[in-house]
C-alpha cells in the first residue's frame, strides 16, 4: 500500500534553451524530458525565408517550450530552476507574469555542466536546506 505524500511537492528543472530535466525525487519514475521544438534545422528554414520570420518562429516556439514545462509546474508547490544558461531566468519572468504561478515558491539558481547524477544531488541537497 502507498501512502499519501503529505509533504511539500518539490520539482527541480536543469533547463536551458533546448531541453528541461524535470526532477521529481518523490516520484517513482524520478524525471523526464521537456524538448523545444526550436531546432538548427528549423532556425535554418526560417533564416532561408528571412530573419524576421526566424525571430518570430523562434519567440513562438519558445513560448509552446515554456508554456509545456509551465503545465507541469501547476502541480507542484516548490520548485528549482537551475541550469548554465538565461533560460532559467526567463522562465521564472514568464511564470510571473501569470498569477496561476503566484503560491507556487519558484527559485533561481545558477549551475554548472551536471551529469544526471549532479543533477539529482543539486536537487536534493537544494530540498533538504
Amino acid at each position: 500500500m502507498i501512502k499519501e505524500n503529505t509533504k511539500t511537492k518539490e520539482l527541480g528543472i536543469y533547463m536551458d534553451h533546448s531541453k528541461a530535466k524535470l526532477i521529481d525525487l518523490h516520484s517513482e519514475k524520478n524525471s523526464y524530458t521537456i524538448t523545444s521544438e526550436f531546432t538548427f534545422e528549423t532556425k535554418a528554414e526560417a533564416l532561408t525565408r528571412s530573419e524576421n520570420l526566424m525571430h518570430n518562429k523562434r519567440q513562438q516556439m519558445q513560448e509552446e517550450y515554456y508554456d509545456k514545462i509551465a503545465q507541469v509546474i501547476l502541480k507542484y508547490d516548490d520548485v528549482l530552476l537551475f541550469g548554465l544558461t538565461k533560460a532559467k531566468t526567463e522562465l521564472f519572468n514568464y511564470l510571473n507574469e501569470d498569477l496561476r504561478f503566484k503560491d507556487i515558491k519558484i527559485s533561481v539558481e545558477p549551475a554548472d555542466k551536471l551529469t544526471l547524477n549532479q543533477q539529482d544531488a543539486f536537487v536534493r541537497t537544494y530540498f533538504e536546506k
